[in-house]
């Protein structure tokens, strides 16, 4: 599909026969509705068709009874400039994590830059550039339209508060992972971490062993004394802290627990199960932790839904919103969340075809990558069925507004409600 400015207006569009709302809530992840109103990006009403204004709609889709969740955020990604990514030489990523459902990125420092500067002058400089250029790719439609928020300098020794006061005033509002610059020790982490929340800035920490050359081990003692607002791959990226460490994170900080698909796979399940018998699945969030020497994952954050799903045993609405709510909510974003006055950003996904799965959440229970059907960012259609997921087994369509109406699909092909406390259907 050609690129649409993401700045034109997608007017008055009506999704119509969605068989299952994911709202990105975690306290209430599915919705009593089968229609969604969007007017000029923006979501107006949600409820049942006959409540709904649907009269006058420029766009309709027809869902098909799929399903409807809010676009997924990848909260740990590291990019450069434009769609392309030094790390692999590959281009396109951005745009073929779309087509993974991706619809924001959250990029935890563009450290893969060859030559990166590391310099005070230098840092801050890549650092506001990046934030600007990623802003106009994003209004320019490039990487499929998917709101990439960069410019998330790395930390040096010398840098002072009046640094972090300069960045922020320029538009910066991220720091780059801790500890893939000179800054390891947690005092000192901890100092430019209150500077940083002091202008509104907001940090992330890698956590676990060294990751790239340069990088170092930050272990737990490190993490709870710097007091950064996301705890960076917590399942390490790649290699984790002992399972004991990771303990003391989920049990002695509040911040965010970040689980990303390029860590270790045990520690993911383990800390998702943890925090939810802890009682704070509200502060799991995911990321992909990509690019990087393990490649790109287009369909990271999917595959990372179906573990931790499958193998946590948590119910796929619940981490649905690990990937939306929480991310919108720890990360301070409108998108992430199926509510009137936010950004129409969606995800229509199905089951894959011939999983064992009889719909989509028992298909991702039992572990399955969904498919999906369609990928819509401000109100404006970015793609349909997805070149990347196994094919969904029904996908929606866009209906002419002058000619079609919706049809309702037999409740019987709906997918059922599944009670978040025990995963049972009703």
């Amino acid at each position: 599909m050609a690129a649409e400015s993401v700045t034109s207006k997608s007017g008055k569009t009506v999704i119509g026969n969605i068989g299952l709302l994911l709202s990105g809530d975690i306290e209430r992840p599915i919705l009593d509705a089968d229609t969604i109103v969007v007017e000029n990006g923006v979501i107006t009403a949600i409820g049942r068709a006959v409540d709904c204004d649907t009269t006058a709609a420029t766009t309709i889709v027809d869902c098909k009874g799929t399903a409807l969740a809010p676009g997924l955020i990848d909260s740990h990604v590291h990019p450069v400039f434009g769609d392309w990514t030094p790390r692999q030489n590959q281009l396109g990523w951005i745009e073929s994590c779309m087509h993974g459902g991706v619809t924001t990125m959250i990029s935890a420092g563009e450290v893969h830059l060859p030559g990166r500067p590391k310099d005070v002058v230098g840092l801050k400089a890549l650092a506001i550039t990046a934030q600007r250029a990623f802003e106009n790719m994003t209004a320019a439609g490039v990487g499929g339209g998917v709101k990439v928020l960069a410019g998330a300098p790395v930390v040096e020794k010398g840098l002072e508060e009046h640094d972090f006061a300069e960045m922020a005033g320029a538009g910066v509002k991220l720091l780059g992972e801790i500890g893939l610059g000179s800054v390891k020790a947690g005092g000192e982490a901890r100092t430019m971490v209150a500077w940083a929340r002091r202008h509104g800035m907001q940090s992330t920490i890698h956590t676990g062993g060294p990751s790239i050359p340069g990088s170092g081990l930050i272990d737990a003692d490190t993490v709870l004394e710097a007091d950064p607002d996301v705890i960076g791959h917590v399942n390490g990226g790649h290699t984790a802290l002992p399972y004991a460490q990771v303990c003391r994170l989920c049990e002695q900080s509040t911040r965010a627990l970040e689980i990303v698909h390029n860590g270790n796979e045990r520690i993911a399940i383990l800390t998702a199960r943890h925090a939810v018998e802890l009682g704070c699945p509200h502060r799991v969030i995911l990321g992909t932790d990509s690019p990087a020497g393990s490649g790109v994952q287009p369909l990271g954050i999917l595959r990372l839904i179906a573990l931790i799903s499958s193998l946590a045993d948590i119910p796929p609405e619940i981490v649905f919103a690990f990937a939306t709510g929480n991310a919108a909510r720890r990360r301070n974003l409108r998108q992430g969340l199926v509510e009137a006055g936010r950004p129409a950003d969606f995800v229509m996904l199905d089951r894959a075809q011939h999983s064992a799965g009889k719909n989509l959440l028992e298909s991702v229970r039992l572990g399955d990558i969904p498919g999906v059907g369609m990928v819509m960012i401000d109100g404006v259609v970015r793609c349909g069925r997805s070149r990347n997921t196994p094919p969904a087994t029904e996908a929606p369509v866009l209906a002419s507004p002058a000619t079609e109406a919706l049809v309702p699909v037999p409740p019987a092909t709906q997918a059922p409600v599944i009670a978040p406390a025990t995963g049972e259907r009703r």
